[in-house]
């Protein structure tokens, strides 16, 4: 790729036999491997702990993907002593100096992509296609941030003014906080960690306790391109023993977190309380989830419109932060669309997604079970269409689900579900259907089909998200084409794979020299 001019990853076109072949090939390699011991890496050193967590597949749960050293309080505070050591001099290396470790990254990841798509598909349920795509945006990140990086290192615009010599320089913060999600656990994981070391700054990697196996290669990828000791340092760990430390640190300068609304804000409280030897103001770089939505004006095509309902609603079943789990359809379409989504959802077919089936397994015991419960409530707000039960196999796995006539009050309307559920709403008008659109506590992603053009400037200035398509679906944000972060509960708006979010990790300093 050429250094000067970034391009996205292409996507794997699996109806091409190398390429089914070549995956078919990785999986069985990644089968092989299943059950391993993962340590702790701490300044450059595997440190094992002597307790392990088990990563158990979604999909199969007889089958162990690995097991994970565990880090308490006291190997937590070594990690957080050995990555202040290595602020030290990591923030003096040059911007593209550390950038070269990012796209030596992409290069191996590259090379391996095939590898890295078979261990989603194991540890997080993830489909062919699904898990491909995951791979491709953590190449992204790696090519973009080191690209920003050294756009951000050379010299910044300022007003002249005559005898002085003005220079602003980005420099980094300190030592961070790398909180990483299941859903996206190699693309959000690796985007998080490469934006704050490439900024100079120093890393303790957290990763979901459901998806630690991808998340130790990632660490160890890093250590392959010969990046300093103590720059990253891998720290799994429950987040009851160690999370609340590692977040009210006083070496701790920021925390970049990617989950949950509750825990989001959980941090967001403990990260206002000044400790002894705390010498900053910590930040907090969050995103937290949506409530997102289709909204189909009576203009719309009904096929393209069921379309990306049912891609937006169920792509990974559902548990993308970006997931149109709302369908709300204008009154003079509502029969047509629903009739669609209804025909499209029964076509998907459920299993294990090593086979490459359209809808796999959810994450783990919890998930399983907080969706059934809300199938349970939509059973009560709206009228089963499709779904609303177990599905077969040895695994978590839930039909996907459709709910119709479902009221804009309803529950299933406005609580986060994040698995296989979608709830379709009627909207007597437009203007309606934004207004139903806006009300939740979430603003991430919506999608709005229409050919009308005042309705689309409508809901360009109305339709209140971070991420507003129109006439696609609202998942697949591409890095460098759509800066993804949301409004409300969904975050602090941080634009990941946008040119503002390397600036969240670093703080601007102006030196005059009058002549």
């Amino acid at each position: 790729m050429n250094r000067n001019e970034f391009r996205n990853e292409p996507f794997t076109d699996f109806s091409l036999p190398a390429n089914a072949d070549a995956m078919r090939q990785a999986l069985r390699l990644a089968a092989g491997q299943l059950g391993r011991t993962y340590p702790l890496v701490i300044d450059g050193e595997p440190v094992y702990t002597g307790r392990v967590a088990a990563s158990i597949d979604p999909g199969s749960l007889s089958r162990t993907i690995g097991l994970v050293a565990q880090a308490d309080v006291a190997t937590a505070g070594k990690a957080m002593a050995a990555a202040k050591r290595a602020f030290d001099t990591w923030r003096f290396v040059a911007p593209d100096v550390r950038a070269g470790y990012l796209f030596k990254a992409a290069a191996l990841m590259r090379r391996r992509k095939f590898e890295y798509a078979a261990w989603l598909v194991y540890e997080v349920g993830k489909n062919w296609s699904e898990a491909d795509a995951d791979v491709a945006e953590a190449i992204d990140f790696l090519e973009f941030y080191g690209r920003e990086a050294i756009r951000l290192g050379a010299p910044q615009p300022l007003t002249p003014v005559a005898g002085e010599d003005n220079r602003l320089t980005y420099i980094p913060l300190g030592v961070g906080v790398v909180i990483s999600p299941w859903n996206f656990p190699l693309a959000i994981m690796a985007g998080m960690t490469a934006a704050a070391i490439v900024s100079g700054n120093t890393v303790l990697l957290k990763p979901a306790s459901t998806s630690p196996v991808i998340a130790a290669k990632f660490a160890g990828l890093m250590a392959e391109t010969g990046l300093p000791a103590g720059v990253l340092n891998f720290v799994p760990g429950a987040g009851s023993e160690i999370g609340d430390y590692l977040v009210d640190h006083p070496l701790t300068r920021f925390v970049s977190f990617t989950g949950s609304r509750d825990v989001g804000l959980r941090i967001h409280k403990r990260l206002g309380v000044t400790h002894p030897g705390q010498l900053w103001i910590k930040r907090f770089i969050a995103e937290m989830g949506g409530k997102d939505a289709v909204v189909v004006d009576s203009s719309a095509d009904p096929e393209e419109a069921a379309t990306a309902i049912v891609q937006s609603a169920f792509g990974y079943q559902g548990q993308k932060c970006s997931a149109g789990s709302r369908a709300i359809l204008h009154r003079d379409v509502y029969d047509e669309v629903l009739k669609r989504v209804i025909a499209k959802t029964e076509a998907l077919r459920v299993g294990p997604p090593e086979h490459n089936a359209d809808i796999g397994p959810v994450i783990d015991s919890k998930a399983y079970h907080k969706i059934l419960d809300y199938i349970e409530i939509g059973k009560g707000e709206g009228r089963l269409v499709a779904g609303g039960a177990k599905a077969e196999g040895d695994g978590y796995y839930i039909a996907p689900t459709v709910f119709a006539d479902v009221t804009e009050d309803s529950r299933i309307m406005h609580e986060e579900i994040f698995g296989p559920v979608l709830a379709v709403c009627k909207a007597e008008s437009f203007e309606h259907a934004v207004d139903i659109f806006n009300n939740t506590e979430y603003g991430l992603t919506g999608a709005v089909f229409s050919n009308d053009r005042g309705h689309l400037e409508y809901a360009r200035d109305r339709m209140h998200c971070g991420n507003l398509y129109f006439n696609r679906k609202c998942t697949g944000a591409l890095v460098g084409v759509h800066p993804f972060g949301g409004f409300h509960m969904s975050g602090t708006d941080s634009k990941a794979g946008g040119r503002d979010y390397l600036l969240l990790f670093t703080q601007a300093k102006v030196v005059s020299e009058r002549w």
